[in-house]
């Protein structure tokens, strides 16, 4: 079953994002002294404050350089979240997007958690509003709710269940296993992937990643033409044309292991460029090649790369950590309801003996 939320919903809340990205200022460019000095000065602070970094891999490399240097952690939202809950910073800096700032409160509720800016978030947050989706979910309440990580606090109250990219799958069978029909949200891509994959019986909200759903099938198959010998690695989050012609499937963290595994010394990559930071690190013998989009420079939306994840900046980061300003709240109640589905995930990867590592 493959029924969807309403598209004229789904219209109104592209509109929202449209204008998020009108909005959006690109950031300065530093020059590299600039750089040594703001990252010298960040440095300096976390030390003195006893705050760790955490970077995803989708924000600027010079972030995810700056975390690892620092003793901080880069990977996805959920292994972040981890990392936060279990370091022993008394602040957490996370350089991300907002629902990831959420999810490490959720995690971490005596830490101060700060972002560099409060205005990174994500089309699939935006496009699965808690108003919008409680009666949604109301209307079937035959339906186990499941919903991905890239979503507000208030959505994975809501559900029952809260997954990865990469365990969802798991989770799906789980539960078909058990009789249950599923409500899956936000992204649409995500989810006709999974009920594939499973052939359970799934209701999709109808969302999806700017970045990932700019990918395109055509443009892949003339690219593997001019590359017969590549890999084709792609993130679920894309659409079903391009998962089809891809040679592996996975999360942020399965992609950058593929790479590494995979026999091909040419790996043509569909998720946002920013892992290439990650993949030049473990898969230095491999050309890497980012697979085309529905358009170049001011013709597409995000050419492979998420424009609230650069909103990330050395000096927005530096500002936040000298005024610890914005700062992540969650409500008290509404962290414990989040935090139900959440532990439920993290206690069902143990059992099952899986490594969760999902984007967000």
């Amino acid at each position: 079953m493959n029924t969807k939320a309403p598209s004229e919903s789904l219209a109104a809340d592209l509109a929202v994002v449209r204008q998020y990205l009108d909005q959006a200022e690109q950031p300065r460019a530093l020059s590299s002294t600039e750089q040594s000095d703001y990252k010298r000065q960040i440095v300096e602070l976390m030390a003195q404050k006893n705050a760790k970094l955490v970077a995803h891999y989708y924000t600027d490399p010079v972030l995810q350089e700056l975390a690892e240097a620092s003793g901080g952690f880069v990977g996805d939202s959920l292994e972040m979240a981890r990392f936060g809950k279990e370091c022993d910073a008394g602040i957490l800096v996370v350089a991300g997007v907002r629902f990831m700032g959420e999810s490490a409160k959720i995690l971490s509720p005596d830490k101060k958690v700060l972002m560099p800016t409060l205005e990174a978030t994500c089309s699939l947050d935006i496009a699965c509003p808690i108003d919008e989706f409680a009666p949604f979910c109301d209307a079937h309440p035959e339906r186990t709710v499941v919903v991905y990580a890239n979503t507000s606090a208030a959505v994975k109250a809501r559900a029952d269940w809260v997954v990865t990219s990469s365990i969802a799958v798991d989770v799906v069978e789980h539960l078909m296993a058990q009789g249950e029909k599923v409500l899956w949200a936000p992204d649409r891509h995500l989810g006709a992937y999974i009920e594939k994959t499973t052939g359970a019986d799934m209701l999709l909200w109808d969302a999806a990643c700017i970045v990932h759903e700019e990918f395109k099938a055509r443009g892949l198959r003339d690219m593997k033409a001019m590359y017969p010998e590549a890999a084709v690695l792609a993130h679920p989050e894309s659409p079903a044309g391009v998962l089809e012609l891809a040679d592996f499937v996975g999360s942020t963290t399965q992609i950058i292991k593929a790479a590494q595994t995979v026999p091909q010394k040419q790996v043509i990559v569909a998720t946002d460029q920013g892992i290439f930071h990650k993949l030049r690190q473990l898969a230095p013998d491999k050309e890497l090649i980012v697979a085309p989009t529905a358009g170049n420079d001011a013709t597409c939306r995000s050419c492979a790369s998420c424009p609230w994840m650069g909103m990330n900046t050395l000096p927005a980061m530096l500002e936040s950590l000298q005024h610890e300003s914005n700062e992540i709240h969650v409500a008290e109640e509404l962290a414990v309801k989040a935090m139900v589905p959440l532990q439920r995930m993290l206690n069902f990867a143990s059992e099952q003996r899986l490594k969760v590592q999902g984007k967000a």
